[in-house]
């Protein structure tokens, strides 16, 4: 079964990617890290800043996909030639988003509101774009139920691959990921597909390989972001040990100072890295408080030590 790294904007970025195969592969590499979504530009000029993401140079390694978010499917066509250029093979169409910034505007799982506007999307795309194309999708806006019609669609594309987040745009990241309805739609599913959601433990990847062989991958977002050593623990191999995760850290911590030219600004997406981490160390509820809190780098500093004296949870 192939493992995936799901796109997840402020966490899985190049600076993470790097980190943790670093530290935790081969055998806990991510088969495929895919790359928090890109939006194309409307006058088609790339913005170099966001280019950066995904310069070939600073994504050695396994393979990282891109991921787009789109409504217009000529520009996305356009976006996926530019990709192509970079070297990259296969693109990803994020119509899975559930925020509201971003399905506001109609993108997103927002996309799911109107099969019709769907239709033509993917139209466009596969008309105007060559090479393998997968999309990432939720199973509809309010119910469910929906998605029999949006799978109807699918399946009149060439998608490499579907990944199915089973829950609706309604529901945000609440409640659980609705499995019995992933399971009812399987069958209907013309392209291999990937299961996506509420995947945290090694037990959860076996569980999901047993019930579905017939999936062409796992991707997994928090749940790996929690215990970066998942997959090796999901392949038979050791949980992450304490100095594997304090350099793991500190690389990420060094490499946003770097990135950002400022260690502040590193202070702030390392919270969002430790709001899932930090549940692997116990008796961490007061430097829990103590992190959110916090805004100076000595003072993240002082916490992160404080926090490796503390022992780790014992996997079950």
């Amino acid at each position: 079964m192939n493992y995936y790294a799901a796109p997840m904007e402020g966490l899985t970025d190049r600076v993470w990617r790097q980190a943790h195969q670093k530290w935790f592969g081969p055998a806990g590499n991510a088969d495929r890290y895919y790359a928090p979504f890109l939006s194309p530009p409307e006058n088609r000029v790339l913005i170099k800043k966001k280019m950066a993401e995904l310069a070939p140079a600073a994504n050695p390694g396994a393979p990282v996909i891109p991921q787009l978010l789109a409504k217009d499917g000529e520009l996305a066509a356009w976006m996926i030639g530019e990709l192509r250029g970079l070297g990259y093979t296969e693109v990803n169409l994020n119509l899975g988003c559930p925020a509201g910034t971003v399905t506001a505007k109609g993108k997103g799982s927002g996309m799911l509101r109107d099969p019709v506007k769907l239709d033509a999307f993917l139209a466009a795309v596969f008309a105007n774009a060559e090479g393998p194309i997968s999309v990432k999708t939720r199973l509809g806006v309010e119910k469910p139920e929906e998605f029999a019609a949006i799978l109807d669609i699918y399946n009149r594309y060439p998608i490499c691959e579907l990944t199915i987040h089973p829950r609706v745009m309604r529901q945000l990241y609440r409640g659980q990921a609705d499995r019995a309805a992933f399971a009812a739609a399987l069958p209907g599913c013309r392209m291999p597909v990937c299961y996506n959601g509420d995947v945290t433990t090694a037990a959860d990847l076996h569980t999901l390989e047993a019930q579905y062989p017939q999936l062409s991958g796992i991707m997994v977002g928090r749940g790996i972001i929690a215990d970066p050593a998942l997959f090796r623990e999901a392949r038979g191999g050791a949980p992450a040990a304490r100095e594997e995760l304090r350099g793991y850290l500190d690389d990420l911590y060094h490499g946003y100072s770097e990135l950002f030219g400022s260690a502040g600004c590193a202070v702030s997406r390392m919270k969002g890295h430790w709001f899932y981490l930090i549940h692997k160390f116990e008796g961490a509820e007061k430097l829990e408080k103590q992190l959110k809190k916090l805004r100076e780098p000595w003072e993240y500093e002082v916490v992160v030590n404080q926090i490796f004296t503390l022992p780790l949870v014992e996997n079950d």
